[in-house]
């Protein structure tokens, strides 16, 4: 997934996992618990089948911003890993002496393959955690219909959600799934989740105490058809504060991704760095 979010990703690695758009109530149709908990597993199930499609690799722009921090970088998704070239800073154009450093540091990744094969394996592990943490979520929730929704696809059911006091976690991953409630809006057509809401109603500790993260931290994410029917995010915001240990972190930021354009399945990462420097696509 293309969210670099460090910590969150290792703590809420579902989120990345789906896609939605902005949706407005419509009259409600009513649904009964097992017709809503079945609607939203069959999307679930979808999900996790495009989530493991890498054949749609996707050239895009990403800038994140927080209240103090803006960056905006050219990313394109490779079967070697994703690579990432910035582009600007607090919305302007790199200096003479950033674009120097970011000419350098992509030099040092051309001469290093060991450096994207670290990025790959890391990006893999992510994957990993996120599909473990994915097959749980039809019995780690209790959903509830709330009513219908339109988005640019068509209708959407929308349902809210909260701890299914019947599940155990079965690792560290899932554990975070017992604190959390908020909503989601499926596609009952395409069979895809098309909006996530969440926050925490209560302090979580994970990793045997080693993080905490404070009650009332949230996420809302939008992804949208950028194409070809490929769903991809393209608005993630988080605001969460967490301590780490003793020391404590906090999250605030927005992250708007835009500017989809297909890629070939079988570029390498040689030939991303080259196609974000402003060259062809070619060599290997």
């Amino acid at each position: 997934m293309p969210v670099k979010l460090k910590i969150v990703r290792n703590i809420l690695p579902f989120f990345l996992l789906f896609s939605f758009a902005g949706a407005t109530l419509g009259q409600p149709v009513a649904l009964t618990p097992t017709e809503a908990q079945v609607l939203v597993a069959r999307a679930l199930a979808t999900e996790a089948r495009t989530a493991q499609d890498l054949n749609h690799p996707m050239r895009y722009r990403l800038r994140k911003s927080s209240p103090r921090f803006t960056s905006t970088k050219e990313i394109a998704e490779t079967r070697d890993g994703d690579v990432a070239r910035l582009v600007a800073i607090n919305n302007q154009p790199l200096s003479q002496l950033d674009e120097q450093l970011e000419e350098a540091r992509l030099d040092a990744l051309l001469s290093d393959p060991a450096r994207q094969r670290h990025r790959k394996q890391s990006e893999d592990n992510d994957t990993a955690r996120a599909m473990k943490v994915l097959r749980v979520l039809p019995n780690a929730f209790l959903y509830q219909f709330a009513g219908m929704g339109t988005v640019a696809t068509g209708t959407v059911a929308k349902f809210t959600f909260k701890p299914n006091p019947q599940f155990a976690p079965p690792d560290l991953e899932t554990g975070i799934l017992t604190a959390m409630a908020g909503e989601i809006w499926v596609d009952p057509v395409q069979e895809r989740v098309v909006h996530l809401a969440g926050s925490l109603q209560q302090d979580k500790e994970i990793a045997l105490g080693i993080v905490q993260m404070d009650k009332g931290g949230w996420v809302e994410i939008d992804q949208a058809d950028v194409g070809g029917h490929q769903w991809r995010i393209v608005r993630l915001r988080l605001k969460m504060d967490m301590r780490i240990l003793i020391k404590d972190k906090s999250s605030d930021s927005v992250q708007e991704f835009t500017q989809f354009q297909p890629l070939p399945a079988d570029l390498s990462y040689r030939q991303a760095i080259q196609l974000l420097r402003g060259g062809p696509s070619t060599g290997r």
